[in-house]
C-alpha cells in the first residue's frame, strides 16, 4: 500500500538487510548506515576474518548511531562464496531463519579479483571468467535467492553496486570488469521490469574511483603519479570518493523515498561522467 507523504522516513527499523562485499570499504560503510537506521543486517563476504573484523568494528559505530537516534539495528557476519550457487542458496535459507524475513538486498561483492590492465590477447580465460563470475555472476545468484521471500511479502528493494565502467569504460583498462558491469546495469533494468508487480524495486549505483579495498589500492599505485592527478583533475568536486559517498545513493533507492523509482543507475562519481 502506498504511504503518504508525511509518513515517509529515512529508517530501516524491522527490515532485514543482507549485503554482500561487506568486508571492506564500500560494503561495510553500507552494514554501517542501514545498522545505524534501525536495520538487522547480514553482512556476507567470502572473507571470514577481515569480514569479522569490519562487522565489529562497523557495528560499534552503527550502535552507538542507533542508540543516539532511538532505533537498534545491528549487523551479523556471515561467511559465503557468492559466486556459489548452492552457497548461496543455504545462506539465504540461514538468514530467512534467522530474521524471519528478507526486505533488502544490496549486492556489492565484486571487483576487479586482483587484477591490472593487460593487453587483450594476454587476457586468459580464467582470468575473464574471474571476473565476470564476481561481478556480474554473483549478483545473479543473490537475486534469484532473494526473489521468492520477496514475492511471498509483495515487498523488496535490491540495488546493485555497479561501476562508472559499466556507463562507459574502465579508467584502469581490464577488459572483463567493464563488460561485467555493463552485463550488471542491463540486469538490473531486466530485473525491474520483471519484479515490479511483486512490489520490488530494482536499481543501481555506479560509483566512480574509490580506495575501499586492497584491489582498488592496487589498481591507484599501479597509476602514474600523472594519471592520478589527471583523473582527480576530471571529477567535478576534485576528489576521489569515499565509501559512505557510494552508502547514501544506496539508502535513498532502498528507503520509501525511492518506492516509484525502479530500473535506474545513480552515477556516485562526483560529476566524472556527466551523461
Amino acid at each position: 500500500m502506498r504511504q503518504s507523504v508525511n509518513s515517509l522516513q529515512l529508517t530501516f527499523e524491522n527490515k532485514t538487510v543482507i549485503v554482500t562485499g561487506a568486508a571492506h570499504g564500500i560494503g561495510r560503510a553500507i552494514c554501517k548506515e542501514f545498522a545505524s537506521r534501525g536495520a538487522q543486517v547480514a553482512a556476507i563476504d567470502i572473507l571470514s576474518e577481515p569480514l569479522e573484523q569490519s562487522r565489529t568494528e562497523a557495528e560499534a559505530a552503527a550502535e552507538a548511531a542507533a542508540e543516539a537516534a532511538g532505533t537498534s539495528g545491528s549487523i551479523r557476519a556471515y561467511c559465503c562464496d557468492a559466486t556459489d550457487s548452492k552457497e548461496v542458496g543455504r545462506l539465504l535459507e540461514q538468514v530467512a531463519g534467522d530474521f524471519g524475513q528478507i526486505d533488502i538486498l544490496i549486492n556489492v561483492a565484486g571487483g576487479v579479483a586482483g587484477q591490472v590492465h593487460r593487453p587483450i590477447e594476454k587476457v586468459t580465460d580464467e582470468d575473464w571468467a574471474k571476473v565476470v563470475d564476481v561481478n556480474l555472476t554473483s549478483t545473479f545468484y543473490m537475486v534469484r535467492a532473494v526473489a521468492p521471500y520477496m514475492k511471498k511479502n509483495r515487498y523488496g528493494r535490491i540495488v546493485n553496486i555497479s561501476s562508472g565502467a559499466g556507463r562507459s569504460s574502465s579508467l584502469t583498462g581490464i577488459q572483463a570488469y567493464t563488460s561485467a558491469k555493463a552485463g550488471q546495469i542491463g540486469f538490473t533494468r531486466q530485473m525491474a521490469r520483471e519484479l515490479g508487480p511483486f512490489g520490488i524495486t530494482v536499481n543501481n549505483v555506479a560509483p566512480g574511483f574509490v580506495l575501499s579495498n586492497p584491489s582498488t589500492q592496487k589498481q591507484w599505485d599501479a597509476m602514474t603519479e600523472e594519471a592520478q592527478a589527471n583523473l582527480v583533475d576530471a571529477i567535478s568536486i576534485k576528489r576521489l570518493g569515499t565509501p559512505e559517498d557510494i552508502a547514501y545513493p544506496v539508502l535513498f533507492f532502498a528507503s520509501d523515498f525511492a518506492q516509484y523509482v525502479s530500473g535506474q543507475v545513480i552515477s556516485a562519481d562526483g560529476g566524472l561522467q556527466l551523461f
